[in-house]
């Protein structure tokens, strides 16, 4: 088997640049690294970020795209920078993961969107959730009607951030809702599709003198129930309480915790409740431990080769991306 010919584009502190790039490096068995490139000034803003490029060699942007080699590129800038960049790959018709939700601008996305589905390559965006084994089992228990019909979903995304990352969030509209809350709304919108309306509420908390969004939340208007997405940055003991509950007519599903770490690995909780007595316990279904980044990139990979069809089709993409700028404020 080929090992696919592998570049990344950026890094950032806030995001997966990282753990992308360390992901890559773990799966050697299914790519090979040709290179990286720092555009964007990020050897100097962020050198906390690079050692994990040692022993690699850095390449120009148009060198990475230009490389007839190369299969597929990992987009990894900064959120500000991501489509431009993406744009740049897609121009060259070049396979590419990208970190969620991607850029900030919709008429950019959707030029994004209309080059790569023209090209036919793969366009893979780094939304973990996808492939947590207890959201993928959910998803499917849904479709088959086990759940019966959905009523709501119920998404939080909570943590705690110093005052310095609560202050970047101003960086575009929604703050924290387009920075975590972007996850939640692909779970929300994967379920129940488009929305009949969306009513976005994110504020300031204004703790140590924040002006960004940090405290994001949107409500999800459908026929037989409201949904909604939260993410804060401001809620000690937030990343506990991470949670995913999906209520249908035959059973409701609780995954809590979303993510809860054991070493290098994490696991998820389910809770399982279709009783209708109000006085009883259900106990929690423990996952085995997982990597967050291995399943998502090895499908990738599996995708650049053609082995597998992308779940999320270029038009999945480009309708999530106006609803997560819909629930940020961003769009009408």
């Amino acid at each position: 088997m080929n090992k696919i010919k592998v570049a990344q584009i950026g890094t950032s502190v806030n995001s997966h640049g990282n753990v992308i790039f360390n992901a890559l490096k773990k799966n050697s068995d299914v790519f090979e690294i040709v290179g990286y490139a720092l555009p964007e000034n990020e050897r100097e803003k962020f050198p906390q970020n690079m050692e994990m490029f040692e022993g690699y060699k850095e390449l120009t942007v148009d060198e990475i795209v230009n490389n007839p080699e190369i299969d597929a590129v990992v987009i990894e800038t900064e959120e500000i920078y991501l489509t431009k960049y993406a744009q740049i790959v897609a121009n060259h018709k070049k396979h590419i993961h990208m970190e969620k939700p991607g850029g900030t601008d919709f008429a950019e996305f959707q030029k994004l969107i209309e080059t790569v589905k023209s090209n036919n390559t793969v366009f893979h965006v780094g939304y973990m959730y996808r492939y947590n084994p207890y959201v993928k089992e959910l998803k499917e228990q849904i479709k088959n009607g086990e759940l019966g019909d959905i009523i709501s979903v119920e998404a939080q995304m909570n943590c705690i951030h110093p005052k310095e990352v609560r202050q970047w969030l101003s960086t575009f509209k929604g703050g924290m809702m387009f920075f975590l809350g972007c996850h939640l709304v692909d779970l929300i919108y994967s379920i129940q599709g488009e929305p009949k309306n969306i009513i976005p509420l994110s504020k300031s908390s204004g703790v140590s003198g924040v002006t960004a969004q940090d405290f994001g939340m949107a409500v999800f208007e459908y026929d037989n129930g409201v949904s909604f997405a939260k993410t804060s940055a401001v809620e000690r003991g937030g990343f506990e309480r991470r949670q995913l509950v999906v209520t249908g007519t035959e059973k409701t599903v609780e995954l809590k915790p979303l993510e809860w770490y054991e070493g290098p690995d994490c696991y998820t909780g389910r809770y399982v409740r279709n009783s209708d007595d109000w006085n009883i316990y259900t106990p929690m279904e423990k996952s085995p431990l997982y990597d967050r980044y291995d399943n998502m990139m090895r499908s990738f990979a599996e995708m650049v080769r053609g082995e597998k069809q992308n779940p999320w089709s270029y038009d999945y993409e480009l309708k999530l991306y106006k609803t997560v700028l819909k629930a940020c404020g961003a769009l009408k």
